[in-house]
């Protein structure tokens, strides 16, 4: 059995993991790697107010295990959110990493399509490899389903890259449809912005 719940601060170790296995690259390119990305991301957890606050950020659990963890919010939230990341980011990283930091923030707000701006937005969204094809995904997409229903926006949307070809499959699966691109280019992957409305 899968249950969807918010994150509280006994999961912050294994949801660190799981946000940074959704986007390691980048994460460890921002942050300067492995290591420090995952000391942001605990300390994110903690921190009320941005892009992977824990009142913003969903696990499911099979079995009483973290098997996956989700970031979602409305769009209208989404520039502050990330400001307030950086922020938080740039705090605990030395002066000579705040120019690539700075330059990933800049060219990734702009390497992804822009979501709708009446949406709950999926930031971020990783299953544990160990528990991949039991349904752990789907449970969360229905729970960022279930939260734009009761904020009462009318649509679900998130991005990946276009290279992700299992993402894009599953989301086509769960009746998100493919509304834009972007192609690869300063450095970053090309990405594909996805939306499902909410009857």
């Amino acid at each position: 059995m899968i249950e969807v719940r918010k994150a509280g601060p006994d999961d912050f170790p294994q949801v660190a993991e799981l946000l940074h296995h959704s986007a390691a690259d980048m994460y460890d390119r921002f942050a300067g790697g492995r290591e420090r990305a995952l000391r942001v991301l605990r300390r994110s957890l903690g921190e009320p107010g941005n892009a992977s606050s824990a009142e913003v950020v969903w696990v499911a659990a099979v079995d009483g295990q973290v098997a996956g963890a989700m970031a979602a919010f409305p769009v209208d939230e989404a520039a502050t959110r990330a400001r307030a990341f950086l922020r938080l980011a740039l705090r605990g990283s030395p002066p000579w990493r705040w120019p690539v930091a700075l330059y990933l923030y800049w060219a990734g707000g702009r390497a992804a399509p822009s979501p709708p701006a009446s949406a709950l937005y999926i930031d971020a969204l990783a299953t544990d490899p160990g528990f991949r094809r039991r349904g752990v995904a789907r449970s969360m997409l229905a729970a960022a389903e279930r939260a734009a229903r009761e904020q009462r926006l009318p649509a679900v949307a998130l991005d990946t890259t276009i290279a992700n070809e299992p993402a894009r499959r599953l989301y086509a699966s769960e009746g998100f449809d493919e509304v834009a691109y972007r192609p690869p280019g300063r450095g970053l992957p090309g990405f594909v912005a996805l939306v499902k409305p909410l009857a």
